[in-house]
């Protein structure tokens, strides 16, 4: 093996330097952008990574574009966004963030997609849902919401022949039902669409049927227990001890 001088040792090893600042200068620069925090929790949560990773989340955990969160069966979550939004997790949901983009001075910027995969929630829009509608989007197996400055309760029913909800089995038809409190959504499908307003309810039996309007509520299971509300971390707090505090990696 040839010798090399110093000089060449030395050059070599600042070649590897730059190239791994540059490495790290483009990590960096792909990193997650960071959606949210969690405010109330009342059991356990785990959120998946973009990369695979399993993270255990507990209050205050912060959450990411990218991420899947997966309630247990007993848990509701609270989940703040930073533009002041708010999603509400039922028990055995999963739901994940597709993309969140907000910044106070750029409302070209934003965009707000999310998919509810399984179980329910309830949305209230935060600074980019009253000033950027349009760029909102909840998926769900049954149709797609988007919204109109909305307080809203989303929920997947499996069909009653599936395995049992996270509260026991539902004898409702299977497919999204929606509920709204404030302002209005519009569900939408290959199939059709149809707006649901405050005080109405709605139902998608399936990717495949239209979206209707129901006349009367269909029986909205979001029933988190008095206690839930008084789990929010204060300012400035480390995550409860005694609540989900690991906050780990595994793969």
């Amino acid at each position: 093996m040839a010798y090399k001088k110093p000089t060449a040792i030395k050059a070599i090893l600042a070649q590897a330097c730059l190239w791994l600042a540059l490495m790290g200068v483009s990590w960096h620069a792909a990193a997650a952008q960071l959606a949210g925090t969690v405010m109330q929790l009342s059991g356990p949560m785990m959120a998946k990574k973009a990369d695979g990773k399993i993270k255990v989340l507990a209050i205050k955990s912060e959450v990411e574009e990218g991420d899947t969160l997966m309630t247990e069966k007993s848990t509701y979550a609270l989940v703040k966004f930073i533009d002041n939004s708010e999603m509400t997790l039922k028990p055995g949901t999963t739901f994940v963030i597709e993309k969140f983009a907000y910044q106070a001075e750029q409302a070209a910027g934003d965009q707000a997609s999310f998919n509810l995969v399984k179980g329910g929630l309830r949305s209230i829009s935060g600074l980019l849902g009253k000033r950027s509608k349009e760029k909102f989007s909840l998926k769900t197996p049954a149709a797609t919401i988007g919204i109109r400055g909305t307080n809203f309760v989303a929920e997947m029913v499996p069909p009653p022949n599936a395995a049992n909800t996270a509260n026991g089995p539902d004898v409702r038809p299977g497919g999204l039902y929606t509920a709204v409190s404030e302002g209005g959504i519009e569900m939408v499908n290959p199939a059709g669409k149809a707006t649901v307003d405050a005080g109405q309810f709605g139902f998608a039996p399936s990717f495949v049927r239209p979206p209707v309007k129901l006349p009367t509520d269909p029986g909205m299971q979001f029933t988190p227990s008095p206690s839930f509300n008084s789990m929010t971390a204060p300012q400035g707090t480390e995550p409860t001890k005694d609540l989900n505090t690991v906050d780990c990696e595994v793969r």
